[in-house]
């Protein structure tokens, strides 16, 4: 039997899924990454002797990953090692004011009780079932669709379930959302914080974004040997499957000839021939000619002003004392508001940041007592302005005096050593993932419309096709799974149609969890 061959540019989550199910569906497919190992945004830094998580840091949502190893044949299980924690974040504010979340609704509950009163754990209660509500109405006519519409949404919850319609909230901010369930601001900012899961303001985002509260408590895990070893993982099976995978491949065109997407040509000039290309880079980089002038009609260019938000970081080994971290802990600044202006009106890097630690040697629990040195990975969240900003040294240094001032104010003293820290800057981000200008999770959710932009599987181009964070549905690590997994069912029900796919009996599939 003959295989179609697909070639998928890029070895971030969504390509690689991507190409396990093809491979696992009878494709002869070659992914072309021009790292020198998988991951994409799951990079990992070395300072010194430690190696620290550099991107993405939270892993939820397992339940993507069990339905896409079991369409392979295999059990996640069997090739990566996770640990659920019971704890899911840690929370600081100025005023010394402290309080841990739970995957538990009432230990949650009673710790925002203790934290805030009693009204407000009430309102938590109902914020959490609501969240629960809209994940449950948008996951299958909206999370895993290939092309959701508005209209196309609206039929299909209206028919199932037409009493959910309205829960899904799309024309109130979050923030405004919050004040119904919260007076305390503080608990406003904590929930407020999860439109920066889609690198967006939470004055802007829609009241939607809920239902990151949801996918949270339904279970955040610790990934053994950190989250570069889940992209690992989907490599190594989808070689085991016959996926071939090339490293230090650098793709400068997608060939197009006949109207449809026939190839590419590599940096060394080395031509490679396919009856289809997935694109896992993002989908600016398409549209603005970085894979060759013909495929730049492929997709809408994003525009800067609706971009996301970057972020600078710092990959440390350091000591830390003074405040009892867990492996996520976020230290709120003292004026949202003023924190998301600087960012998305004034572009620039916030005066008084809130600054995200995730301490990659401790646990969910425990976090008590000063340590001689351990990997820390600090965030701030900053403009996506890497393309026409220089981040000059001192820039830098302020922009950590910041970040250690914001800290220190919620107890937290972190030893500096420049010798061993690595910062990251939007104009680092840039360089990695070009024509993004730093932006991290493609376009912002800005606007109730504005999940509907995001770019679908299928490109304007036959043959051509996108996945990972900048496109449907979203970002973050599953998201970008599921990204992948829906092009490649574009792909192979179009190649279908032309009557040259051949696909062979697997267990599994796009089921739901």
């Amino acid at each position: 039997m003959r295989s179609d061959r697909v070639i998928v540019i890029g070895a971030g989550i969504g390509g690689l899924a991507a190409a396990l199910d093809l491979v696992a569906h009878g494709a002869d497919v070659t992914v072309l990454e021009r790292a020198a190992q998988p991951g994409g945004k799951l990079r990992q830094i070395a300072v010194g002797d430690a190696l620290i998580d550099a991107g993405p840091t939270v892993f939820t949502m397992r339940s993507v990953f069990d339905a896409l190893f079991a369409s392979a044949g295999a059990v996640l299980e069997d090739h990566l090692q996770l640990e659920r924690t019971t704890t899911i974040a840690r929370h600081a504010w100025p005023d010394g004011g402290r309080l841990d979340l739970f995957a538990d609704i009432d230990r949650s509950a009673d710790a925002i009780g203790h934290f805030a009163g009693s009204r407000d754990a009430d309102g938590y209660r109902r914020f959490a079932a609501e969240a629960k509500r809209i994940y449950e109405t948008l996951e299958a006519p909206f999370i895993r669709s290939e092309r959701p519409s508005l209209p196309g949404l609206i039929a299909r919850v209206a028919a199932a379930t037409p009493d959910k319609l309205f829960c899904i909230q799309p024309y109130a901010s979050l923030w405004r959302k919050l004040g119904k369930y919260f007076r305390d601001q503080r608990l406003r900012q904590l929930f407020a914080r999860y439109a920066t899961y889609c690198g967006s303001s939470p004055f802007r985002a829609p009241a939607t974004l809920m239902l990151v509260a949801h996918v949270e408590r339904e279970g955040v895990w610790l990934v053994q040997g950190g989250m570069q070893k889940i992209a690992e993982a989907v490599a190594g099976l989808a070689q085991q499957r016959g996926c071939a995978i090339r490293y230090g491949a650098q793709v400068e065109e997608i060939i197009i000839g006949d109207g449809r997407a026939q190839g590419v040509r590599l940096a060394s000039g080395e031509v490679l021939h396919a009856d289809a290309v997935i694109s896992n880079g993002d989908v600016n980089a398409v549209a603005g000619g970085a894979f060759g002038l013909g495929a730049r009609r492929a997709v809408a260019p994003v525009p800067p002003h609706r971009r996301s938000l970057s972020a600078m970081t710092w990959a440390m080994h350091a000591p830390a004392s003074g405040f009892p971290l867990l492996r996520h802990t976020v230290f709120f600044s003292d004026d949202y508001a003023r924190e998301f202006d600087d960012i998305f009106k004034h572009r620039r890097t916030p005066r008084a940041p809130t600054i995200y630690v995730c301490a990659q040697d401790r646990g969910d629990s425990d976090g008590s007592g000063a340590r001689a040195a351990e990997r820390l990975f600090c965030v701030m969240n900053a403009p996506a302005t890497g393309d026409t900003k220089r981040f000059e040294r001192g820039e830098i240094d302020q922009c950590a005096d910041s970040m250690f001032e914001a800290l220190s104010r919620c107890g937290l003293r972190i030893e500096r050593r420049p010798e061993a820290t690595v910062p990251t800057t939007p104009a680092d981000f840039h360089k990695a993932f070009p024509a993004t200008g730093g932006a991290l999770y493609g376009r912002a959710s800005h606007g109730w419309l504005a999940s509907f932009h995001r770019a679908p599987a299928r490109s304007r181009i036959a043959g051509l096709y996108f996945a990972g964070g900048s496109t449907h549905p979203g970002t973050g690590v599953p998201m970008a799974a599921l990204s992948g997994r829906l092009a490649a069912q574009a792909l192979r029900a179009d190649l279908a149609s032309r009557k040259t796919f051949y696909p062979v009996a697997m267990p599994g599939g796009m089921s739901t969890a």
